[in-house]
């Protein structure tokens, strides 16, 4: 379209536990880009939900919460987690735990929600450019993206990681039962009828478990690379 600047987006997706937030914030930070959690947004208004006693059953009033919600990522300049802001105050380590993701997966396979948070996240979407981290990002948030990348990694070796992060943060968890739980939510996740665990038709697939964190930075750089020489 004449007149209207086209503003780069790059989607990652894939199961929890593959590495795809750290991934996705290093590499707009290698850019330049803005950062998009978008997993942040459905574990907000989770837990929004449940403060606020809505009802999950009650879907119009979590589609209308959903809209009213004022979410903002703040970057960091050490390279952490983005601050995340919800009406003005930071929750981001509270939307880190296993219950609010619990919280996420449930409100995440409800259409009405994902419908009211659409046009919030395509707002996110600002020069000079955006990396999209989160469920169907690539095949219907941004369609257009010029890379979609998809990880992978083994249940047993992302519960590893998962217990391993959760450690760190003094959270006392229990492996065994993180394995069961991450195991659960994919089948949940992939069976669901809305916006069920899968790659976009066009994404690049990329196992992460035999790699650390600048290892799939650098193959998703090379990624990129390739994508421009051939674009």
């Amino acid at each position: 379209m004449t007149g209207v600047q086209y503003i780069p987006v790059i989607t990652i997706d894939g199961p929890s536990g593959t590495g795809k937030g750290t991934i996705s914030r290093l590499l707009a930070q290698k850019l330049g880009f803005h950062f998009l959690d978008s997993g942040a947004l459905y574990r907000a208004l989770g837990a929004a939900a449940d403060q606020a006693g809505v009802s999950f059953e009650d879907r119009p009033a979590l589609a209308r919460l959903a809209a009213s919600m004022d979410i903002r990522f703040v970057p960091r300049t050490d390279g952490s987690p983005a601050d995340v802001l919800l009406h003005g105050k930071e929750v981001g380590d509270r939307l880190r735990t296993e219950e609010s993701g619990w919280l996420a997966s449930i409100v995440a396979a409800i259409p009405e929600v994902r419908r009211a948070l659409l046009q919030k996240q395509h707002s996110m979407r600002q020069p000079p450019g955006l990396v999209a981290d989160g469920r169907d990002m690539g095949s219907t948030v941004f369609p257009d993206a010029i890379l979609k990348v998809y990880l992978t990694a083994s249940p047993e070796v992302r519960a590893a990681r998962r217990h391993k992060q959760l450690m760190e943060k003094g959270f006392d968890v229990n492996l065994p039962r993180l394995l069961d739980e991450i195991r659960e939510r994919d089948a949940r996740d992939a069976g669901r009828a809305v916006s069920p665990l899968k790659p976009a038709e066009d994404a690049c697939i990329l196992d992460t478990s035999q790699l650390d964190i600048s290892g799939v930075v650098e193959r998703v750089q090379g990624l990129l690379r390739e994508r421009h020489r051939s674009g």
